[in-house]
């Protein structure tokens, strides 16, 4: 199941032993190295540490009435997951990050993007078009196998310029047999 990122904010934790709300997503923290998400940091009045995180590991089901857990004991703290200390210190957020092509042309800024929640994995991102290219395109898809290199501020993408098919060029040659001046196979007349 795909669901965007932006919906996952303020997402209630419910205990499967008490049934209760144990905690709310607050953000997530993505693995720039390869745009999956490795925990949620949570907040809630009941936690006690802060701050405090959901592995993706510990998330048995994700319903309409919010991340389901077996109990308040899968949240960790920061140096409870070494992999996740060192990830959560680089402090990568996808959302405001530029986006540019291999050309180093403005594509745009990540406005959003979409999760398969079965792995957690990100696999589009929603990059709003510059105020002149947004009269033609408002907001782009981008399919992760087009992202070539994610740094500090900016995601490069392959650019649309090498993706013209000789095919499309055909269609400037087409040639309507009804308007032609020769006469149609079966005795029909074009005039």
């Amino acid at each position: 199941m795909l669901i965007h990122g932006s919906q996952l904010p303020d997402t209630p934790v419910m205990g499967l032993q008490t049934g209760a709300e144990l905690a709310k997503i607050s953000r997530e923290v993505i693995n720039p190295h390869d745009l999956s998400i490795m925990a949620y940091q949570v907040d809630g009045p009941t936690l006690d540490h802060h701050p405090s995180f959901l592995r993706i590991a510990d998330i048995r089901e994700v319903s309409d009435i919010g991340m389901i857990i077996d109990s308040s004991d899968e949240f960790v703290e920061l140096d409870d997951v070494i992999k996740l200390k060192d990830v959560y210190e680089l402090g990568f957020t996808l959302v405001g990050k530029h986006v540019v092509d291999e050309k180093q042309k403005k594509v745009g800024k990540v406005t959003d993007y979409t999760i398969e929640l079965g792995g957690f994995v990100i696999q589009q991102i929603n990059v709003q078009r510059p105020l002149l290219k947004s009269f033609s395109d408002a907001e782009l898809l981008i399919h992760r196998s087009q992202i070539i290199e994610i740094n500090d501020t900016t995601i490069v993408v392959k650019s649309g310029a090498e993706d013209v098919r000789p095919v499309m060029k055909a269609v400037n040659n087409y040639v309507n047999p009804f308007r032609q001046d020769k006469p149609q196979p079966n005795g029909i007349d074009a005039k």
